[in-house]
C-alpha cells in the first residue's frame, strides 16, 4: 500500500531530502518548504521505501498537493 506525503500549506519547495528507493522511517524528513523566509520540515508518516518523488526544489505548492509517495513497508 503507498502514502503519499502532501503540503501542508502554501510554500516553496526548499529541498528534497530523500531519493527514489530510499528507506525511510515514520518522522523521518522527506522535504523541506519555505513559507514566510521560515523553512518548515515535512515529515515522512509511515516507515516504508520511497516510490515516487513528485515535487521538484524550487516548485511553489499549496495545501494538499502530493510531495512524495511512499510505498509502506
Amino acid at each position: 500500500m503507498s502514502h503519499t506525503v502532501t503540503a501542508e500549506l502554501v510554500a516553496n519547495v526548499l529541498k528534497i531530502e530523500v531519493a527514489v528507493g530510499a528507506q525511510v522511517k515514520a518522522a523521518d524528513p522527506v522535504v523541506v518548504l519555505e513559507s514566510m523566509k521560515m523553512e518548515i520540515p515535512v515529515l515522512a508518516e509511515v516507515d516504508g521505501v520511497v516510490a515516487e518523488v513528485v515535487a521538484t526544489a524550487g516548485d511553489v505548492v499549496t495545501e494538499g498537493d502530493p510531495l512524495v509517495v511512499i510505498d509502506e513497508a
